[in-house]
């Protein structure tokens, strides 16, 4: 296969006031080999075997075997509703998959009258000799309330923390004001049971209905949700014009958007910076100009041990890899390496070498890359 020796670029000189002091990688810092190629790639996650499920937007679950480079399909993904940035989404094995065989799938799903939402889904993964397999006993457990018009900004990254519980990024939809409504789970991180219901221990799990899911409120469209090795949960979403977030994402918090932000509207509208107003959470790290943040991932693997406790936040729009660094609850961009194309995903796998999913923007092919520490 061909290596390509992947160096931070000239081209990635401008660092935002968010994080002054972000270094630039002057040598090679790993090797990037290409191993499969997908159409329009969203996501990714390993199997206890070694292989990939990778969701494709315009609906398709594969199968890929890294070892035999082959790729098979999986059968009864639910209908999605394909077009803009909505269609088939995230991929998330269950904890205790290698039991149960449980997997989570997020996907925007069509409603009424030209309506969409985010909506989240399990089934039982089931393997057939072949090199594909089937979803079984599939039953939406989640949904974005209200529908609402328009292809934009569904969000819905899944993560699971160490207690088990099941977290879903929302976005706002393009829609503002639905971020500080609590009848509303747009703009919101929400937690839930694994089966879709709401722990009782929720911040506002006393107001019931839709309420009860929030953990936290005033995001856009949190593109990235992850955990820390030490069990706290942060998110990275994208900004209007201007203002690209890393959160700590806290319990009952409200991040303040559409009333500050470190961006601007699109129409040149000023917003407020988080600066004017203490009672909103402020970003950990933002940037301006903007990396357009795709994914996020904490890395403890073996193969880059000068990188452990680091994450890495898949950047579209600027095409790079953006890794972070942490000090207790303040972090700081260190390091941004030029990839020359959209990165959609990036998972730690299993050998301790990261994997990259290229974005394969509107209906192209997005390459599978496994990093390596440079030879």
């Amino acid at each position: 296969m061909r290596h390509l020796s992947v160096v931070a670029g000239a081209a990635l000189l401008a660092v935002s006031s968010g994080c002054d002091d972000a270094v630039l990688a002057q040598n090679s810092a790993f090797d990037a080999t290409p191993v499969a190629q997908f159409d329009e790639p969203w996501a990714m996650a390993f199997l206890p075997d070694g292989r990939l499920l990778v969701t494709e937007m315009s609906g398709s679950l594969k199968l890929h075997s890294v070892e035999q480079g082959s790729a098979g399909e999986i059968r009864g993904v639910p209908a999605v509703s394909y077009g803009g940035q909505g269609g088939l989404g995230d991929v998330v094995l269950h904890p205790d998959f290698e039991n149960n065989g449980l997997v989570y799938l997020s996907y925007a799903e069509a409603g009424d009258r030209g309506t969409s939402g985010a909506a989240v889904a399990r089934a039982r993964l089931v393997l057939d000799d072949a090199g594909g397999g089937e979803l079984e006993d599939l039953e939406v457990i989640w949904r974005q309330v209200p529908k609402v018009d328009g292809q934009g900004h569904f969000g819905h990254r899944i993560a699971f923390g160490p207690d088990g519980y099941l977290w879903i990024s929302s976005g706002e939809r393009q829609k503002f004001d639905p971020a500080q409504d609590m009848q509303a789970n747009l703009g919101k991180i929400v937690r839930l049971n694994d089966d879709g219901s709401v722990p009782d221990d929720n911040p506002f799990a006393d107001r019931g209905g839709v309420t009860a899911e929030i953990w936290s409120l005033g995001h856009r469209n949190p593109l990235g949700l992850a955990f820390d090795r030490q069990g706290q949960l942060w998110d990275v979403e994208m900004g209007p014009s201007g203002g690209d977030e890393l959160n700590r994402v806290e319990r009952g918090a409200n991040y303040g958007y559409p009333i500050v932000s470190n961006g601007d509207h699109y129409s040149g509208e000023p917003i407020p910076d988080h600066d004017t107003r203490p009672e909103f959470n402020e970003p950990a790290v933002f940037w301006n100009p903007v990396i357009s943040p795709s994914s996020l991932e904490f890395y403890d693997g073996s193969e880059f041990p000068e990188w452990r406790g680091s994450a890495f936040i898949g950047g579209l729009s600027s095409q790079s890899l953006v890794r972070i660094e942490f000090d207790g609850d303040t972090a700081r961009e260190a390091e941004r390496f030029a990839m020359g194309q959209r990165i959609r995903a990036v998972e730690q796998g299993p050998d301790g070498a990261l994997w990259l999913l290229e974005d394969g923007r509107r209906g192209g092919s997005g390459r599978l890359l496994k990093l390596t520490a440079a030879e």
